[in-house]
């Protein structure tokens, strides 16, 4: 089993880290949040009190953390690749900037450390469960270094290309979860708003041409599924200002690379609405909320 340092113990990352401690890993943790270290120290991982001291020594190095400044500013402006291991791996599982995933990669490259970016979609629900799709960019021989170690985060790995290539398609997959969330939560409410039953509307949904993620999985509707954020108040689960960031990255994208993207920069504008309303801190599918406000 690896010795592995794990940097980022928030919503995703804290159950992620645990998954390793349970499959016999030998982790060493940091997290600005002291309770989110216990966590972890409490299942048998071990706390460090910075990222150096976490990377000392170890064999595979994984970060998950908010943003793309936080990923440089860990790597770069504080020079933790100066401290890790040449002969260690370091899987990047943030979801960031594809120039920020390729800068990082290269500074790695130079020192001589193999790196990927793997981004991750399943939500929180996958991160609890260990059944995490990993989308990465990076050389092949590091992704099949890296393999024995997702797997046990995730069942689902896809090499989408180069350093950077992960970040891509993270951003592709979450601008279109925006949109077909916005568009799940405004069917329905049409539908509410002229006398169906949320529940009954979805499971037709759910069989017809619109099925998709949301409604099978993810109801936005409160009390549809029981599971679903939607029936906890849109507690936990992935928040209105995460997908904004993952939005507007993809704005990013779009524009150094001369795409036309209408219906994600109208998600982006819709959810920046919804987040200056102060929503951004509960899930993204409570967007939801923001059209049946206009018609109540």
């Amino acid at each position: 089993m690896s010795s592995i340092a794990f940097i980022g113990l928030g919503n995703m990352g804290a159950p992620m880290a645990l998954n390793l401690v349970k499959a016999g890993h030998s982790l060493t943790v940091f997290d600005l949040v002291p309770a989110a270290v216990k966590g972890l120290t409490d299942a048998g991982a071990k706390a460090a009190a910075s990222a150096a001291e976490a990377v000392k020594g170890a064999e595979v190095v994984i970060s998950m953390l908010p943003a793309s400044k936080h990923v440089e500013g860990l790597y770069l402006d504080e020079d933790l690749l100066g401290k890790i291991p040449s002969s260690a791996l370091v899987i990047e599982c943030s979801t960031i900037a594809p120039d920020s995933a390729r800068k990082v990669a290269l500074a790695a490259e130079v020192r001589g450390i193999a790196m990927i970016d793997a981004p991750v979609s399943g939500g929180t629900g996958g991160a609890v469960a260990g059944t995490l799709t990993f989308i990465v960019g990076g050389q092949a021989a590091a992704l099949e270094r890296a393999r024995p170690v997702l797997e046990k985060m995730g069942k689902n790995i896809f090499h989408a290309g180069p350093a950077g290539a992960g970040q891509v398609a993270k951003i592709c997959n979450n601008m279109l979860l925006g949109i077909l969330m916005a568009g799940t939560s405004e069917a329905l409410a049409l539908g509410v708003a002229n006398g169906l039953d949320p529940k009954v509307l979805s499971d037709i949904i759910a069989k017809s041409s619109g099925r998709n993620w949301a409604t099978e999985l993810y109801n936005p509707w409160p009390g549809v599924m029981d599971h679903a954020p939607a029936s906890k108040g849109y507690a936990g689960g992935f928040g209105v200002d995460l997908m904004l960031k993952d939005l507007g990255l993809a704005a990013e994208a779009a524009l150094s690379a001369r795409a036309s993207i209408p219906l994600g920069e109208l998600a982006r504008n819709l959810y920046s609405l919804h987040s200056a309303g102060g929503s951004g801190k509960l899930d993204f599918s409570s967007i939801v909320n923001l059209v049946k406000r206009e018609q109540d």
